[in-house]
């Protein structure tokens, strides 16, 4: 089973992300985790990324399409695989097709998480993170449950900055969504329900593939 995971920040492809590992036994990539391990590997593509990301610049589509080329033909991805934080922009989901025509594959559903912007605003904005040990909870832990270090919230979870998130994210989005409805591949799923209840949806979904 070969998954695009979309999804505003907030939306909960995290969870949704984890579930499906477990459930189809496939591998969950995301862009950063591709860019990391490849400037810590040294490749000669990731060599090439960590020049822009050690200057704070975006890495260009040809590199990151190149490393995400290179991690489709890894021995885990055979059963399938899911795509997280890639394709952001339409040419990047055209290039994407390309590559995996070339490596004889192809994509089979492109999931999207939609959740009201009002709703991932307040679920962000109530959200805190532990500085010691990296837990996630919410505005009524006071101190962190699991070390008992200081609860704080991020700059990025602020209501104002996740507007700006939302606004960013539905500007780029948008014509990516009209591209996988347009190649028939579309499935879009209400986020705004319990987890175990959209992941219902989604594995439903995913039969009729």
């Amino acid at each position: 089973m070969n998954i695009v995971l979309l999804g505003a920040p907030g939306a909960g492809k995290g969870t949704q992300a984890a579930k499906l590992v477990a459930e189809y036994d496939i591998p969950h990539i995301s862009t950063g985790d591709i860019l990391r391990a490849a400037a810590k590997a040294k490749t000669p593509l990731g060599l090439e990324a960590k020049s822009y990301m050690d200057k704070g610049e975006l890495v260009p589509d040809s590199v990151v399409i190149g490393l995400v080329k290179e991690r489709l033909q890894e021995k885990d991805t055979d059963k399938g695989f899911i795509l997280d934080g890639f394709p952001r922009t339409t040419a990047q989901a055209q290039a994407l097709t390309s590559v995996l025509a070339e490596l004889g594959r192809g994509i089979d559903a492109a999931i999207a998480l939609t959740v009201d912007a009002e709703v991932i605003v307040k679920r962000l904005a109530s959200r805190r993170l532990c500085r010691s040990c990296g837990y996630i909870g919410s505005e009524v832990d006071k101190l962190c449950p699991q070390c008992g270090g200081e609860i704080y919230q991020r700059d990025d979870d602020k209501p104002e900055t996740v507007r700006n998130r939302l606004s960013v994210y539905d500007k780029n989005t948008a014509p990516l969504i009209d591209y996988y409805s347009g190649c028939g591949l579309l499935v879009e799923i209400n986020g705004d329900r319990h987890p175990d209840e959209v992941f219902d949806y989604i594995k439903a979904a995913l039969s009729e593939k």
